[in-house]
């Protein structure tokens, strides 16, 4: 009785997680394919496993034909081609199980650290975070617990390998998702996320339910939400803003913590002009452009930002228009969507600026005057 094979095949099923079914049928297969390469090998034969004894052997119809030195050549197989099998038979199961769970934040624990590459365990899988999904200013350790995204599944040369991230927006979200039971339930809602991984975010919440505060709900009391979620990103700094349907409203949110005087907008263009003070200038634009950076990514509009000492107030021009050597010194004529003046700059010889849609304007105004010079 080979029990010791018996054994071993249990053993897999459970730390595997294989139907036994499926280990003895792999067995059998393996054995039978080594058999066939046999020159003396019988074309009718199959591989038998007795689940009873744990032992195999040789058979055609009912008769044993199991060689002498079969034992050795089982031994043989079980270290090559069936073990091979099995892994791949896990890694296909594990990543049909993970596969439905892409963009899921995870748990793992940090099994080899390399700047190149670093293996994650999650349990039943390892995972792979690659340089390109690392956040420059983390170190890893093994042994250390951390929180990934599930990236994606990628076929590599020896098997599927499972990517995680500490880089991607999604690790974000989904932190706020479980520190924020409000994000759980579905009473707040993360609208849009903009992340420069390791230095700052910005996150912009709404809520459709009257009496709850979406930022609050997200910075929890005291801060203890928010905190928690900063801890686990090593301290990058975060801002929550709430969304606003209003584009210009947003906009100005999304520059805080500097304070906006005015913002235009530019609909055909996306585009939006935003003044603030002489002061928050600086505080708008942030370190090397990053608080710019993140609220043009966090509201989809290009922003151009100007100082309050730049934008010359409007002053009423005359009805009949002529183009002027001054007129380059003259705020755009141009009407925003939004029922505001442009805060650009005419073009020479122009009332209007350069943006083409405004240019259309300007061909309009010209046409009327030139119609209002003919009735006279």
């Amino acid at each position: 009785m080979n029990t010791a094979l018996l054994s071993a095949l249990r053993e897999i099923e459970t730390d595997k997680g294989i139907p036994f079914e499926t280990v003895k049928g792999v067995l059998e297969e393996s054995l039978l394919a080594a058999y066939l390469n046999r020159d003396e090998a019988d074309e009718e034969a199959r591989v038998i496993f007795d689940e009873e004894t744990g032992d195999l052997r040789v058979m055609r119809d009912d008769q044993d034909i199991t060689p002498a030195d079969f034992t050795r050549m089982a031994a043989y197989v079980m270290r090559q081609n069936f073990m091979q099998r099995l892994n791949e038979i896990h890694n296909e199961q594990l990543l049909e199980e993970y596969g439905e769970r892409m963009g899921d934040i995870v748990t793992g624990i940090v099994q080899q650290a390399h700047r190149r590459m670093t293996l994650v365990d999650l349990g039943r899988v390892e995972a792979i975070l690659p340089a390109s999904e690392q956040v420059s200013n983390e170190r890893y350790e093994n042994g250390q617990r951390i929180k990934v995204y599930l990236l994606e599944i990628r076929e590599p040369g020896r098997g599927p390998g499972l990517v995680v991230s500490r880089r991607h927006e999604g690790l974000l979200k989904g932190l706020f998702e479980l520190e924020v039971p409000e994000i759980y339930d579905g009473l707040v809602e993360i609208r849009a996320v903009a992340r420069e991984a390791g230095l700052r975010s910005k996150v912009a919440v709404w809520s459709k339910e009257q009496g709850i505060d979406p930022v609050g709900a997200c910075v929890g009391p005291r801060g203890s939400r928010v905190r928690a979620v900063v801890s686990e990103l090593r301290n990058e700094k975060i801002d929550i803003i709430q969304w606003d349907p209003d584009p210009a409203r947003f906009i100005a949110k999304a520059l805080s913590p500097a304070r906006v005087r005015e913002v235009y907008l530019d609909e055909d263009e996306q585009q939006a002009e935003v003044i603030v003070p002489d002061d928050q200038l600086s505080l708008a634009i942030g370190r090397e452009g990053q608080n710019a950076r993140l609220a043009v990514k966090l509201t989809d509009w290009k922003i151009d930002i100007k100082p309050e000492s730049q934008a010359i107030e409007f002053e009423d021009e005359e009805e009949d228009w002529e183009p002027d050597e001054d007129s380059t010194m003259r705020r755009c004529r141009a009407v925003l969507s939004n029922g505001r003046r442009c805060a650009n700059m005419a073009l020479a010889g122009s009332l209007f600026c350069g943006i083409p849609s405004h240019q259309a304007q300007a061909a309009e105004f010209e046409g009327m005057v030139e119609g209002r010079g003919s009735d006279e």
